[in-house]
């Protein structure tokens, strides 16, 4: 599923209270790279492995959706690499896509199945339509209920320069690498 590491800290160390050679230490939280509480459902989800079925992360509020992000990354580091392909139709089910997170999500489901990468962020998921994570441009990508990103994301800006609003700039970020992207 993943792995973390866990920094702990010895704080004390003293003879065991079951004798001979043993040492008892006292250890203490060193560190916060940890999922949060929030995170347990998901992490629950994916004990046997990356989900089969789609839109299995969409219940969850935007920390939840990071969460579930955050392992599609991992599995992603720990899979075998995929051999890019070019060309085909692909579905995007955008009933979900209510923030930033469930956009990520959506999107590399369409492309590669459930609890698969390509992007978590605007910058990655440019990185992944470079080639790489098992499918790159040019293909079509069909977004079936894209008005609901494009009202949820409306007022999520990232580049201050254009203006234009997340949804719009990953569509024309598609497009310009070679997408042909049909709104429904």
């Amino acid at each position: 599923m993943a792995s973390r590491t866990v920094g702990l800290a010895i704080t004390g160390a003293r003879p065991s209270v079951l004798g001979g050679t043993l040492v008892d230490i006292t250890l203490t939280d060193g560190g916060d790279d940890r999922p949060s509480p929030a995170s347990r459902p998901i992490w629950a989800e994916w004990y046997h492995g990356p989900p089969a079925e789609s839109n299995l992360w969409a219940p969850y509020d935007s920390q939840g959706r990071a969460a579930w992000l955050d392992l599609t990354t991992r599995a992603w580091r720990v899979s075998a690499p995929r051999p890019d392909h070019s060309g085909g139709e692909y579905h995007l089910d955008g009933r979900f896509v209510t923030d930033v997170p469930g956009l990520h999500c959506a999107i590399a489901e369409a492309l590669l199945g459930p609890g698969r990468y390509f992007g978590r962020e605007w910058n990655a998921f440019k990185d992944c339509l470079s080639g790489g994570f098992g499918v790159a441009p040019p293909f079509t990508l069909t977004w079936h209920d894209s008005e609901i990103a494009r009202r949820a994301l409306a007022d999520v800006v990232e580049g201050p320069k254009d203006g234009l609003s997340y949804f719009e700039d990953i569509v024309r970020l598609l497009e310009r690498c070679g997408v042909t992207v049909v709104l429904r």
